[in-house]
């Protein structure tokens, strides 16, 4: 998995309310895209790779979207799936304690970003699973020649997290897995626990 890279376009500058803190090193727990604003509605710009370490700026008030400083521009994480070292533990930074110092940041003044159109939430795995073997080219054919609408949830398409029960899983021919475009990127499900399997990116 090559590392993240971020364009120059993605860099801006970022409002931070109150003094500025310290900035938190972090990693991904999971390969995890990086996205262009806080939001699956934003282009992916790059991958943090499982293990990966990035610089933490800050995260939105209220909200699980986090910008991170890497390779010389800026990105957004869903911070369910980074962790931090806060009080010398390694804590997930969603669940991070009050007084971790992280910095608040305004949301991009855009008209992308928006926290009120997603139609449910992916649920984050607290227990990790192996992602399958990299499927064989004709079901990415078939996926990528059967595309469907996509489906925006609230979080972010990562191996191991769950689909809500209202998401429509599609069916492949003589193939175990379902598949589902879900935050505009192809995924194959586990149909009897809803579990992410593989991410296509």
């Amino acid at each position: 998995m090559k590392s993240v890279l971020f364009p120059a376009f993605a860099g801006a500058l970022l409002a931070m309310s109150g003094t500025a803190l310290a900035d938190t090193p972090v990693s991904a727990v999971t390969d995890l895209n990086v996205r262009a604003g806080p939001g699956p509605q934003y282009p992916v710009i790059g991958v943090l790779a499982a293990g990966q370490s990035a610089t933490l700026r800050g995260c939105i008030a209220n909200s699980k979207w986090c910008t991170i400083a890497e390779a010389g521009g800026n990105g957004w994480v869903y911070s369910d799936y980074v962790t931090g070292d806060f009080g010398g533990s390694r804590v997930v930074v969603t669940r991070r304690p009050a007084e971790a110092g992280i910095a608040v940041v305004a949301p991009p003044a855009d008209d992308v970003y928006t926290t009120d159109t997603y139609t449910d939430a992916i649920v984050s795995g607290d227990d990790a699973i192996e992602p399958i073997a990299r499927p064989p080219a004709e079901v990415g054919t078939y996926i990528t020649t059967h595309r469907v609408d996509p489906v925006y949830l609230e979080g972010e398409v990562v191996t191991g997290a769950t689909l809500p029960d209202t998401v429509e899983l599609r069916e492949i021919p003589d193939y175990n897995y379902r598949y589902v475009y879900v935050n505009n990127q192809p995924a194959l499900v586990d149909p009897g626990t809803r579990r992410i399997v593989y991410v296509m990116r």
